[in-house]
């Protein structure tokens, strides 16, 4: 699959191999296909080093550290390294034990749960013996999959349509199968729900406490007059803190805290945990912004808080950065999925909630504030309410809306300062490429491609490149973040008109501010949706400093938010008065004349 530049060509032989595979082995085939033993949210990672991978092939064909290396420098990639090394062992022996999916994920799953003293040389070991079974491919691959660069180009929305083709006959039941995803964050499951009890049990699928539900997001707008129009049922206006945004998930004493992107983050903030468990019903889950605090209890900003995200020093970051967590909603509780209720209900019964929680110290957990509004006036002036308090701005609340999993819509709607000037607000784009720097920057990227999200086709699609606003320090942590990312030719989840020095996998998100959206024939985001042959494209495009390692690739600016901010300025230009011409006193002179 890794030849095949067509997203559809790819969700056709997914759909082949998953009609081909054994009903027991689709829900691991389905985590395989991206390079994952098990849901995001379970938290077991592989992730062996590449000299450890490296020691495995030894062991396995017998190379010498040596061979490896210079390979490794010729190729840049341990996959081919090791179907090179493979080549003359697999060519000389015997057919070798043929490897089925229960095997590789078997020894998989032990290499991972391998931990403790002895656990580099078991993982070596165990990886060595499956690589001893595989054929020149299946070596290649593996040694991929094990250090998280499978470069397969398949991602959920892929998966989800491969599943309707192959067991339900058509596409559009993709449908139903992102609902019950969404719900669930689990591709396993929902393969092995269809499967074994049809498209009827995934219609009915509900929240499930312990799995994260996918977050419903917000659209954006310029003014509070334009937002008053759109929410014409009736409005809530909520601060927008700067925070981490958190799922919390509560079952009897057990808490779990998931990140928007659905990583398990509970060992980040125990002081929240402590906090949940406090709360006097045991059976929840809650959504809310987890805030840094300073020693006065006013809130920091976001960069502070992120000093939490640690594996090391926990307790003493927990003393050095407290944290409050501000709720503000509640999809499940005491055996009750809330999810389609109205905004009002959902509201009132995350209220109660906490008010029935008297032992929580009210400063550590509280619910976001909130008030209707009826008109720009008052939008307006809970901005300013909520600026003063430190806060982003405001997200407006449709009151009837329900809480849709895993949707962007007009329901919610972001609304900062920096919306009413043109493209101040910042943009949070995906790295798809980078060409190599000169001078002070040799040796590092110095320009990156950035691509926005378009989700109706599941793939990347270019809209600038990008140089200015990197520290030296930024361009070589960056640099070499990418470098696991890196890839031979453009994924198929990427469409692009341009050629960088490299390509990546679209993973890593960064934040960014520009002038203005123009359009241009050399970017496809967007492409003819304003002029045909032209994409949106950005001006002056500046990096903010901060890398958004709390979004997935898919939680970035979309290609439908740049139509929306590029129409925006087009009313606000056309709404501006002209200034009036001046003519210099020469021309004067001459027009008497």
């Amino acid at each position: 699959m890794t030849k095949t530049s067509s997203r559809l060509e790819l969700t056709n032989i997914l759909a082949d191999i998953l009609k081909a595979t054994d009903p027991s082995m689709i829900p691991k085939v389905a985590y395989l296909t991206q390079g994952k033993l098990c849901p995001d949210f379970e938290g077991v990672v592989l992730g062996m080093a590449d000299k450890t991978v490296a020691k495995a092939l030894e062991r396995a064909y017998g190379a010498t550290p040596a061979e490896i290396q210079t390979l490794l420098r010729k190729t840049g990639d341990l996959g081919d390294v090791a179907a090179i090394v493979s080549r003359d062992q697999f060519q000389q022996a015997l057919v070798p034990e043929k490897l089925t999916v229960e095997k590789v994920y078997a020894s998989l799953d032990a290499i991972a749960k391998s931990v403790g003293g002895g656990s580099i040389n078991s993982r070596i070991t165990g990886f060595a013996a499956l690589l001893n079974c595989a054929s020149i491919s299946e070596a290649k691959f593996l040694t991929r999959f094990v250090t998280g660069k499978l470069r397969v180009g398949v991602a959920d929305y892929t998966v989800l349509d491969a599943l309707a083709l192959a067991f339900t006959g058509e596409k559009k039941n993709r449908g139903l199968l992102e609902k019950a995803y969404n719900l669930t964050s689990d591709l396993g499951f929902v393969a092995e729900l269809l499967l074994t009890k049809g498209i009827g049990a995934i219609a009915a699928v509900k929240a499930i406490v312990g799995k994260p539900i996918r977050p419903m997001l917000a659209e954006r707008m310029d003014s509070s007059e334009s937002i008053i129009a759109q929410l014409s049922s009736g409005a809530v206006a909520e601060y927008k803190l700067d925070g981490e945004r958190v799922q919390a998930h509560r079952s009897g004493n057990e808490v779990n805290l998931f990140s928007r992107r659905l990583d398990r983050i509970t060992s980040h903030y125990q002081d929240v945990v402590e906090s949940l468990t406090q709360v006097e019903s045991k059976n929840f889950i809650v959504e809310g912004e987890v805030v840094a605090l300073d020693g006065q209890g006013k809130y920091l900003p976001f960069q502070e808080l992120m000093h939490r995200r640690r594996k090391y020093g926990v307790a003493e970051a927990m003393k050095k950065y407290p944290t409050s967590f501000n709720l503000f909603d509640i999809l499940y509780l005491n055996g009750k999925e809330l999810i389609d209720e109205p905004y009002t209900v959902r509201r009132q019964a995350l209220e109660d909630l906490v008010k029935r929680s008297k032992t929580v110290d009210s400063s550590r957990l509280l619910v976001v504030p909130a008030r209707k509004v009826t008109n720009s006036e008052q939008i307006d002036s809970m901005l300013q309410e909520a600026l003063a308090a430190g806060c982003e701005g405001l997200v407006v609340k449709d009151v009837v809306s329900p809480y849709r999993a895993g949707a962007r819509e007009f329901a919610w709607i972001k609304f900062k300062p920096e919306y009413r000037e043109n493209v101040r607000d910042t943009l949070d784009l995906v790295i798809v490429g980078a060409s190599h720097g000169m001078g002070r920057r040799a040796g590092r990227y110095g320009t990156f491609l950035l691509a926005a999200y378009d989700k109706d086709a599941d793939i990347f699609r270019t809209t600038t490149k990008i140089g200015t606003g990197f520290t030296d320090l930024n361009l070589e942590n960056i640099s070499k973040t990418l470098q696991k990312d890196k890839i031979s030719e453009k994924s198929p989840r990427v469409d692009a008109r341009v050629s960088p020095d490299d390509w990546f996998e679209p993973r890593l998100v960064i934040e960014v501010i520009a002038s203005e959206i123009t359009l241009s024939p050399i970017y496809t985001a967007g492409l003819g949706l304003i002029r045909p042959e032209s994409g949106f494209a950005l001006r002056f495009p500046k990096f903010t400093g901060k890398i958004r390692t709390d979004k997935a690739p898919e939680d970035s600016t979309t290609v439908q938010e740049l139509l929306e901010m590029y129409q925006s300025q087009v009313r606000q230009f056309k709404a501006e008065p002209k200034a009036p011409v001046k003519t210099s006193p020469l021309k004067q002179r001459r027009q008497k004349v």
